[in-house]
């Protein structure tokens, strides 16, 4: 499909009408809070499952918020003369966010998602017709050059970003601006990139209808718009990543080889980010024959970077491969044609001896540090978004460890994190536990094995005493020689703190 199917967009020129419109859409609750109120728990979270009948059923009634959830979530037509009521409807005509439908009816040009920030802001993202709803799958609009509302990478992304107060945040491949409308939050200045025109239109749209400063919008690809000198406090991206054979769809192909676009990505930030700056991606990586993934990951880490890369997910290239072909909706076309297309997904995977697909979170943080940290871990656990927090702690703890060797941190006061418990793992009846395992409730929702001496050591940190003492009095306790415990402990308190159990008092 070519974008000759895609609706025309409304004017980005015209900040009177979209000043109007969102005062209407927040005068007749079109928010997430008014959308949870209306159609309940069950229909709301149907929503994002692509499913739109429970939708329908409660917005059978005559308010405007009945109205304005079938006009601009669920694309139905509405009567012109009942629209009038809620919207100023002649003027989202002339410019081009409502469009006729029949003699007596109205339609969206676009789909207009409410969407909460994180402070309380009534939001608005903008996206192409059948997109704002479970992402591509929504209501079926694959066009080519289409542009996506929120989805769960989008909701993802912008929860594991950090959120302080920066002077220059860059958004490349913005798509629908959602990023860029959290980043417009905390940044003096936002730069918006994109390889499709439409979606700079579109991410202006969304900018404008939930009222935050307008974003310096680019076209190009990576970081192509952007000139050698320019560099960030804050950059993010949620790329096209999926390693596909060909770009049949710019939301999500890159159009490179393998994972060569999120490798590029990564590779070419160190140098844009400013000194103590983030960057945060979600990605796709290939698992290679004879190749460990996190040595492919580590070499994509540019020089001059402490690196937080999380794996989230792996699946084999069957289940890869079947995933974005439904995602295309090509499981409904043409039986013939659907195999060639798995076959070509499979044919250059087996060229690129690839046996699996990896996705999750790469973060950066810009470092003068003589040996920058690079983790790479695979956690596919659940965890308690938002974690942009998390991610700040994590790399404030790096610098912490990288600057206390094991004589400093037995001279350090800790303290056991929030939300902490002890699980103690054994035979029913049995005396002493096998093992026990320390947990948190909060962020990653870690849970770390621990001996009896780092158990009894943790749960006496309140910041009282320093490490080492803590030590000494546990050796009296049970009768080992404190200068060997001491010599031993170091090690599993730096995973304590690495991990986030024990902070610095």
């Amino acid at each position: 499909m070519s974008n000759a199917s895609l609706s025309p967009l409304p004017s980005a020129d015209r900040p009177d009408v979209t000043a109007r419109l969102r005062d209407a859409l927040l005068g007749a609750s079109f928010t997430a809070d008014g959308l949870l109120e209306l159609l309940g728990a069950p229909a709301y979270a149907a929503l994002s499952r692509s499913e739109t009948v429970p939708a329908l059923r409660a917005t059978r009634g005559d308010t405007p918020l009945e109205l304005l959830v079938r006009l601009f979530l669920l694309q139905q037509p509405v009567p012109h003369a009942r629209v009038a009521d809620v919207l100023p409807v002649d003027a989202c005509l002339e410019s081009g966010w409502l469009d006729r439908a029949g003699d007596d009816e109205v339609a969206a040009t676009v789909d207009v998602r409410p969407y909460g920030g994180p402070d309380g802001e009534d939001w608005f993202i903008v996206s192409d017709l059948g997109c704002a709803v479970g992402g591509a799958g929504g209501i079926g609009n694959h066009a080519e050059g289409v542009v996506l509302g929120v989805g769960g990478a989008s909701t993802t992304l912008a929860g594991l970003t950090v959120r302080t107060p920066v002077s220059a945040a860059l958004d490349l491949g913005t798509g629908s601006g959602i990023q860029a409308l959290h980043a417009a939050a905390h940044a003096t200045r936002v730069t918006a990139t994109d390889v499709n025109p439409r979606a700079l239109h579109i991410a202006a749209l969304t900018l404008a209808l939930s009222g935050a400063p307008a974003a310096d919008l680019r076209e190009g690809s990576l970081y192509e718009p952007v000139a050698d000198d320019e560099t960030y406090d804050l950059i993010v991206s949620n790329p096209p990543f999926v390693i596909s054979p060909g770009a049949r769809l710019t939301y999500r192909d890159g159009g490179m080889g393998g994972d060569d676009l999120c490798r590029s990505l990564v590779q070419q930030t160190g140098e844009r980010l400013n000194e103590g700056g983030f960057a945060h991606f979600l990605a796709n990586w290939q698992h290679v024959e004879g190749e460990e993934w996190t040595d492919r990951l580590r070499s994509w880490v540019p020089r001059g970077c402490d690196a937080w890369i999380v794996q989230r997910e792996v699946q084999d290239v069957t289940q890869y491969a079947e995933l974005w072909l439904r995602d295309a909706g090509d499981h409904r076309s043409d039986p013939a044609d659907y195999q060639a297309r798995y076959d070509a997904w499979l044919d250059e995977f087996e060229a690129r001896k690839v046996k699996a697909v990896g996705f999750g979170w790469i973060t950066l943080r810009r470092t003068g540090a003589a040996e920058p940290s690079v983790v790479a871990e695979e956690w596919p656990h659940p965890v308690e978004q938002p974690l942009g927090e998390t991610v700040r702690a994590h790399f404030d703890r790096v610098d912490y460890l990288r600057s206390h060797d094991d004589a400093a941190l037995l001279e350090a006061h800790f303290t056991l994190s929030g939300e902490v418990v002890q699980e103690q793992v054994g035979l029913p009846g049995a005396e002493d536990p096998e093992h026990v395992v320390l947990r948190q409730n909060r962020g990653m929702r870690r849970a770390t094995r621990v001996d009896t001496v780092g158990a009894g050591f943790a749960g006496v940190c309140d910041g009282t005493m320093s490490a080492g003492r803590i030590l000494d009095a546990i050796a009296q306790l049970v009768g080992e020689d404190p200068v060997s415990l001491r010599d031993r402990t170091p090690a599993q308190i730096r995973l304590l703190v690495e991990q986030g159990f024990l902070e610095p008092a």
